[in-house]
């Protein structure tokens, strides 16, 4: 699979992103937030990104994105809900990646240190 490229600027949700349905595509995603012990990741994966991230950010999402701002930084679309949850945990376990898209969110480069 190529390595996903992501500008400094939020990910905009398209269209298609955001539409529900049984057996329909499914979207991993990375969302950031910075916070006051620095830039955080969360990855998931729904059928609905647009509510999913509104959910997140009105505190009804998982119970660690509560209290605080997130932005979507990261999406893939997937042939289901399946794929969308195996694709989920590769994100989950590739903390390089991760590491790649908050620093690229932020605007910072690939060979700054931290």
């Amino acid at each position: 699979m190529s390595e996903p490229t992501v500008s400094p600027a939020t990910v905009a949700i398209p269209s298609e992103c955001c539409v529900d349905g049984d057996g329909g595509a499914g979207f991993v995603y990375v969302l950031g937030s910075a916070t006051a012990r620095g830039y955080r990741t969360y990855v998931g994966w729904t059928l609905n990104l647009e509510r999913r991230l509104d959910q997140h950010n009105s505190g009804k999402g998982a119970k660690s994105t509560r209290g605080h701002l997130w932005c979507l930084i990261y999406a893939e679309r997937l042939p289901d809900r399946i794929e969308a949850m195996r694709r989920e945990w590769h994100l989950k376990h590739d903390r390089p990646l991760r590491r790649r898209l908050a620093l690229s969110a932020q605007g910072i480069g690939p060979d700054h240190s931290m």
